[in-house]
């Protein structure tokens, strides 16, 4: 299995909101909801050294993901093929097991019942495209494929 991910290059991230509005448009999100993904503001130093960066968050795909190990009805699956982890709506009883446990913050509960989160983009991602977030990205700071090759990029 190749276990597919995302990269994040913080000094390139503006903090822009691009990939939050193309993941809200992707899956249909409302406005209000819970989203999928989100940009933390980290700011460090302190004045004149004040600094300002970004990260943009979603599900990690954890190699162990705790979500996974937790749900009571197996509605929480890796995908054999490349290690996403997707959510059987139909299986999901929102018990929120998965909330508790994931260190990340990444299930949502759409309209307070069933659990919902980032996907990749399979939809996306089985067609040879990049999720909407990475497509958007106005700064490529963003980043996704074999989490191989992007450690090999990011540590060149």
């Amino acid at each position: 299995m190749t276990q597919l991910g995302f990269s994040l290059n913080v000094s390139r991230c503006s903090g822009c909101m691009a990939c939050v509005v193309a993941c809200m448009d992707q899956n249909d999100l409302p406005e209000n909801g819970p989203g999928f993904r989100y940009v933390a503001k980290i700011e460090t130093g302190i004045y004149p050294s004040a600094e300002i960066s970004f990260a943009s968050i979603s599900c990690f795909n954890c190699g162990n993901a705790p979500c996974v190990i937790v749900c009571p009805t197996g509605a929480i699956k890796r995908r054999s093929q490349d290690g996403i982890v997707q959510v059987n709506p139909d299986l999901c009883i929102g018990c929120r097991s998965c909330l508790t446990a994931c260190p990340f913050g990444a299930p949502g509960f759409l309209e307070g019942k069933k659990m919902s989160k980032c996907n990749s983009c399979i939809e996306r991602v089985d067609h040879g495209l990049e999720p909407a977030c990475v497509r958007i990205c106005p700064t490529r700071a963003l980043g996704f494929g074999p989490v191989d090759e992007l450690i090999a990029e990011n540590t060149e």
